[in-house]
């Protein structure tokens, strides 16, 4: 269904004529969401993508007023990333583990939950954590995807199951954590696992039944005959056999977050993930056996008709990607003068560090400039390919290199916001390098662990103080006002680590942002200076919004510190930036609001205190392998872990060599989400990654020793 300017306004008078309108969510109310300041009924407010709310009852002059109406403790301890939705004063978010509550938008009264049950098993195929990014609606339904691969519709007033649908083959690796978007009665959704090994798509699926309309493949799947003609095309980019056949693992490209949507276009853009597996000489080999080709669709911006699925454009970031470099992170669009040219842009922040602004209508490159440190690329040419950098072509070279931005990128998933009267997108940006170190005699394992092609565990960090600190001092996150028109910084706030939260912009002249320091902030949007902050008592890495409830404006927050910068990050840099823990919580502010949280929980570790380290060097080194393959992601690198996952080092089964088989090969806390590893890995790995985990306990416990005694001679 396709909308001009004209018909919007006409349809505002019968959709949005009050500023708290009742009723269920259909195109027209959709489509002129912007106009209906007093609700948030998009995942990011509008089909724009924005992050921007007119409000302005808290604004630059009233916001040291404005303090905690009221909140909710979760039941999901683990990272929170939703967006909430507010529809005619009810408030519905999403939490981990696929969760989904509704409360009074006004006072916090319980009205509903829904838990989809999804097995505890399931969080191995998680990439980045258990998370879930929020809701979608349409009618008098919501529409969640499940982290398992189904997706659900509810009744908006009771909760009840309407209808599901599984999106996915439950077999292999796929999961979902995105928010689904609703397009005249389409509900669109893709689905992540390319770390793992899976093909990536995105799917239509009928909002009345769950029907799939159509499927939109992002890589070709080797079958030329039968696949359409822009997938015959991206199969000239690719070299080799994997794609296709039994030894393959599908390509990747998983569609797993940003979507936007042009009414007046009839566009709908969404970003292409990464490659499976990351290193394209195992992927796309060449010839010689070095990674050859582009690799359409990975890391692609594509427009496509939301009707159909029908490809219409693309735009690739980057080329040939083998670094983790995806383009899914969020899609902003917005109309602007550039070079005396009103113009139709799309603009993005993906993960290689280019802020990218494009024509939204043709695909047309625009700019790209750095928006933080890289070496990946030494330059953009003029039509909008990157100059690659041949020392970090480590799938060409097949040797390691120290590259920047890693593999979280320089932004991540976090949502960034636009302010239109600024002309100013704002960034949650973060600085952070990876060794990638290509892993000989490479071989992808469909049952269990990631399938890079890389050993990640060659970039572990020794037991050294020293290093430490200096790695320490290379790693830093930032909040980036950024002019899309000049290419450039207009100011910047320096946050105590990175992984810090999304955005909101609002006609307040206000921009809020949580952050990795247990922080919830508002600053000024033109100079980003701080006007307040509340101690939100965990990381918040979840995007705010706002609305209105009988005139009053509020502003709401998931809290809870996780994701993949939680997880996959060596727990002892981030301990040492600030200690964070994850207390699950939705904060919802209002001007004058009195409500307080509880005294904060004392924060501490069990001591390291592990048995001795008696195992013979080929067997640690044989542990240091399968645990960094294995194990890493989730418990981190080098066994250093965080503070949301169990720190192995401390395990009380690290003493017990029968409770660690029962657990890790006989999956004895699979309901809890640490699944069975017996398809991947013999009884005699999983002894040695205990032992391996032994040494580095030992390693880490003579290193405390070692920092004690130097705060004690400092004193």
């Amino acid at each position: 269904m396709k909308y001009g300017l004209a018909a919007a306004a006409a349809l505002l008078l019968a959709s949005c004529n009050s500023a708290e309108n009742e009723g269920g969510i259909d195109a027209m109310r959709l489509v002129n969401a912007d106009q209906d300041s007093a609700n948030w009924i998009s995942h990011g407010r509008t089909y724009s993508e924005q992050r921007f709310s007119p409000l302005d009852q808290v604004n630059r002059e009233t916001v040291s007023d404005l303090g905690l109406a009221w909140f909710v403790d979760m039941d999901t301890a683990r990272g929170q990333e939703a967006t909430p939705l507010v529809m005619d004063g009810k408030l519905y978010v999403t939490t981990a583990w696929s969760k989904v509550f509704a409360f009074d938008a006004a006072t916090g009264e319980p009205l509903w939950s829904y838990d989809p049950q999804v097995p505890g098993e399931t969080g191995v195929k998680a990439c980045c954590d258990v998370v879930n990014r929020g809701l979608a609606a349409w009618g008098d339904n919501l529409y969640l995807g499940t982290l398992d691969g189904r997706l659900v519709a509810l009744d908006r007033e009771t909760g009840e199951v309407a209808w599901e649908k599984v999106t996915v083959d439950q077999s292999k690796s796929y999961t979902i954590t995105g928010a689904p978007r609703v397009i005249d009665g389409k509900v669109l959704i893709g689905n992540g696992g390319a770390e793992f090994g899976v093909r990536g798509y995105i799917a239509a699926y009928d909002a009345e039944d769950g029907d799939e309309l159509w499927r939109f493949y992002t890589v070709p799947g080797g079958e030329d005959e039968d696949e359409p003609e822009y997938l015959k095309a991206a199969a000239e980019t690719w070299s080799g056999d994997v794609l296709g056949s039994e030894d393959g693992i599908g390509g990747g490209g998983t569609v797993w977050d940003s979507m936007a949507y042009d009414p007046e276009l009839d566009l709908l853009y969404f970003g292409v993930g990464n490659g499976s597996p990351w290193n394209r000489a195992y992927r796309s080999p060449g010839p010689d056996g070095k990674g050859e080709g582009d690799n359409l669709y990975l890391s692609s911006i594509v427009a496509i008709r939301p009707d159909t699925g029908d490809y219409v454009w693309h735009y690739q970031t980057t080329p040939g990607e083998t670094w983790d470099y995806t383009a899914t992170q969020h899609i902003i669009l917005a109309d602007m003068e550039i070079d005396g040219r009103e113009r139709q842009v799309l603009m993005q922040a993906p993960k290689n560090g280019y802020f990218y602004v494009l024509d939204r209508a043709t695909g047309e490159f625009l700019s790209a400039k750095p928006y933080i440190p890289q070496n990946w690329s030494t330059g953009m040419s003029e039509d909008g390919r990157p100059i690659m950098n041949p020392e970090t072509r480590v799938d060409i070279t097949g040797e390691p290199a120290l590259v920047m931005p890693g593999p979280l990128g320089g932004h991540n998933w976090h949502p960034m916001a636009y302010h239109p009267d600024e002309n100013l997108v704002y960034i949650p940006a973060f600085e952070a390098a990876m060794l990638y170190a290509p892993e000989a005699n490479w071989k992808p394992d469909r049952a269990r662990g990631f399938n890079v092609g890389y050993d990640l565990g060659a970039g572990d960090l020794p037991p050294d103080l020293g290093i430490r600190r200096e790695v320490q001092g290379t790693i830093s996150g930032k909040l980036l006002a950024w002019d899309p028109v000049a290419q450039e910084v207009r100011w910047e706030v320096e946050h105590p680590g990175p992984w810090n939260g999304g955005l909101l912009a609002t006609g307040g002249g206000l921009v809020f942002q949580g952050n990795s320091g247990s922080e919830f902030a508002a600053y000024n949007s033109a100079t980003g200076d701080k006007l307040w902050s509340f101690a939100a008592q965990t990381g918040v890495v979840a995007p705010p919004m706002t609305y209105t409830v009988n005139g009053e404006q509020y502003v709401a927050v998931l809290a809870g510190w996780g994701g993949a910068f939680a997880l996959s990050v060596d727990g002892e840099l981030i301990d040492q930036m600030k200690p964070v823990r994850n207390i699950s919580r939705l904060l919802v502010f209002k001007l004058g609001g009195e409500a307080q949280l509880p005294a904060e929980p004392d924060f501490a570790l069990a001591p390291l205190d592990p048995p001795l380290s008696r195992a013979s060097a080929e067997t640690i080194n044989v542990g240091r392998a399968k645990y960094a393959r294995y194990c890493a992601v989730c418990h981190a690198p080098a066994a250093v872990g965080s503070t949301e996952l169990p720190d192995l080092r401390r395990s009380g089964a690290l003493e017990n060599p029968a409770a660690w088989l029962q657990i890790v090969h006989g999956g004895a806390l699979q309901d809890n989400g640490m699944a069975s590893f017996a398809g991947s890995l013999s009884e005699d790995e999983i002894e040695a990654i205990r032992q391996y985990v032994i040494k580095r306990a030992n390693e880490d416990k003579a290193m405390e020793a070692e920092r004690a005694k130097t705060r004690v001679a400092k004193r």
